[in-house]
């Protein structure tokens, strides 16, 4: 592990020599993740890209491309584009990535079963904001905003999301 990667403790995510308290998903950690357990994935999930909400926030790396109206990620199973970013109209379940709450307003995407995925071992394994202390995503990393913020600006595509 690196100093550049983020790391997932019993307690924080380690990063650049801080600590983060975080949120995991609601069902813990798993080594065999099923769409729709709302577990975090183990391993080492590289990270791949990042979005944000231009109209919510100013670009925080120049890497990080910005989300609009019809950007979704599909999270359905019986879909070939399944576990990756659609575009609205979008006939399959998927999620909109342009939010009403703040959630999504940056988003680190990993490589959990992307982009080669397949149908079945999850999808959309986030970084994002979290909804509060203590509160679980759907299997997901989640962070307080400015400590989401703070890493943005200092993590690369080369940084990895270390999961134990």
């Amino acid at each position: 592990m690196s100093h550049i990667d983020l790391t997932l403790t019993p307690t924080h995510v380690r990063f650049m020599n801080r600590r983060f308290p975080c949120t995991i998903g609601r069902g813990g950690l798993t080594a065999d993740k099923v769409e729709g357990d709302g577990a975090t994935p183990r391993g080492s999930h590289q990270i791949v890209e990042m979005l944000y909400r231009a109209d919510r926030m100013a670009q925080p790396v120049p890497w990080a491309r910005p989300i609009g109206s019809a950007d979704l990620w599909s999270d359905d199973v019986n879909d070939r584009a399944y576990n990756s970013q659609v575009r609205a109209p979008h006939a399959f379940s998927h999620e909109h990535l342009r939010r009403s709450d703040p959630m999504y307003d940056l988003i680190l995407i990993t490589d959990w079963n992307y982009p080669d995925a397949v149908p079945g071992k999850g999808s959309a394994i986030f970084i994002h904001q979290w909804r509060g202390p203590g509160r679980p995503t759907a299997g997901c990393v989640a962070f307080r905003r400015d400590h989401l913020r703070w890493i943005a600006q200092r993590i690369t595509p080369h940084s990895r999301l270390v999961i134990a």
